[in-house]
């Protein structure tokens, strides 16, 4: 179902890393239109505010997944927030720039810089060695897909830490054999982008592909073993997404994976499809339930209450590719 011209029109009055999705996902625009409007992103709202950020090293908030203590930069929120972890350090701002479309060639030199300064705070590792968090790892491997960092070693790693079950844990370094939704999301949305950026392998595919069928399999809502809700947190949906799961974030991995693939939707996405749908307001919008507690350098979208650009731009191309290949 085409969008309401209204709400097109609200959408389109947005920061250009909106914008230029909306351009290719909601209007269909042609190339060169969506393109030019991209490529704005760096020097234009959210992405020249992130990029002005960056410190001489390479680094954000001078840590890796956290900020030193002495970072010294002006954020938002309180810097003493106990309630959720700070989201200004490096890889949580690479994340926002990769995902709001900023080419790589405005990071020149990043890569290297990032191999040479940043090391991890859990190990001391070399930044794009990556550490033991399958989630962190899933976001290093795209990163650096996108910055043409060497990150060849977390393409080996995160196959070999597959769940029997197909899933991921971040808890496996304490034991645990039983997947999470959030990790194995984390770890299939690093491992797609790395393929869209560089062809990817067989391997990593199939991995991603194992992935995708652990979720497939609990219908990106339920357990296998009682088919219970396996928490209120899947149809709890705010902008950024971070590394929490939705059942909104999964169909938007599951619409690009069927892009790059060649493929339909899975029958098996139906529930949460509907969950979405539910979600929508009459007026075709989605609101923001709330945000993720902690540091941020400037807010990326609207208070709690109030109707996300970001969510109904996901939303509404969700439900475009949901309802598009029901007609066909």
């Amino acid at each position: 179902m085409a969008a309401e011209p209204a709400l097109v029109d609200w959408l389109l009055e947005t920061d250009p890393a909106v914008r230029w999705q909306v351009e290719r996902d909601v209007l269909r625009a042609p190339e060169e239109r969506w393109r030019a409007t991209r490529a704005t992103v760096p020097t234009t709202g959210f992405g020249a505010r992130l990029l002005a950020l960056q410190d001489e090293d390479g680094q954000w908030a001078g840590g890796a997944y956290f900020p030193a203590q002495d970072a010294g930069h002006d954020v938002e929120g309180d810097v003493d927030d106990a309630e959720g972890q700070p989201w200004t350090a490096t890889t949580w701002s690479l994340n926002a720039l990769r995902r709001w479309g900023v080419d790589a060639a405005a990071l020149a030199g990043t890569a290297e810089l990032l191999a040479r300064n940043s090391r991890w705070e859990y190990n001391d590792a070399p930044y794009w060695n990556g550490e033991d968090d399958c989630c962190i790892n899933g976001f290093t491997l795209a990163n650096g897909a996108w910055l043409g960092a060497d990150v060849d070693g977390l393409a080996e790693w995160l196959p070999a830490h597959q769940l029997e079950d197909g899933g991921w844990n971040c808890e496996w370094v304490e034991g645990s054999t039983r997947s999470s939704f959030h990790s194995t999301l984390n770890v299939i949305e690093g491992l797609l982008a790395h393929e869209e950026l560089t062809g990817g392998s067989d391997a990593l595919r199939h991995s991603r592909h194992r992935g995708e069928e652990y979720l497939l399999e609990r219908h990106l809502l339920r357990r296998l073993s009682t088919g219970e809700p396996v928490g209120p947190w899947t149809a709890h949906f705010t902008y950024p997404f971070r590394w929490v799961y939705s059942a909104l974030r999964a169909l938007d991995h599951f619409r690009a994976a069927a892009l790059v693939d060649g493929t339909v939707p899975d029958p098996r996405l139906a529930d949460a499809v509907q969950l979405v749908r539910d979600a929508r307001g009459a007026d075709g919008r989605w609101v923001q339930d709330g945000v993720h507690a902690g540091r941020v350098w400037f807010a990326e979208d609207v208070p709690p209450g109030e109707a996300s650009p970001w969510l109904t731009l996901i939303g509404t191309r969700v439900l475009d590719w949901w309802d598009s290949a029901q007609h066909d």
